[in-house]
């Protein structure tokens, strides 16, 4: 997934404060446009936003492996803003690598 930046604006809903994305967002994630979650302060002017899609628009993954992708997810999350100096740049030399190591392998999605 390439990052994709949005610019937000400051949008007074009711009594309440909060921020306008704008329409290309909504084309560009529509599963997220329902979402709820909650924001994580990471510095004085950093946030990050954790969204949870609504379950019915999750149809693509089985509930057991949604539930612990999202586990795993959150956990390597927390570890790499804990220890930023501990992660590694993915270069395009490492990707040619695992190009190579991968190289003629089949694999069947209907074994388990």
């Amino acid at each position: 997934m390439s990052l994709k930046s949005y610019p937000i604006s400051p949008a007074k809903i009711g009594s309440q404060d909060g921020f306008r994305l704008p329409k290309a967002f909504s084309h560009d994630h529509p599963h997220l446009v329902t979402a709820k979650g909650h924001i994580e302060m990471i510095s004085e002017n950093t946030f990050l936003v954790h969204l949870e899609p609504d379950r019915e628009l999750e149809a693509d993954l089985d509930d057991d492996e949604s539930v612990m992708m999202k586990l795993f997810l959150d956990s390597l999350l927390k570890f790499a803003i804990a220890k930023p100096d501990s992660l590694t740049l993915y270069t395009q030399e490492m990707a040619d690598q695992m190009d190579e190591l991968l190289a003629g392998v089949v694999v069947d999605e209907d074994e388990e």
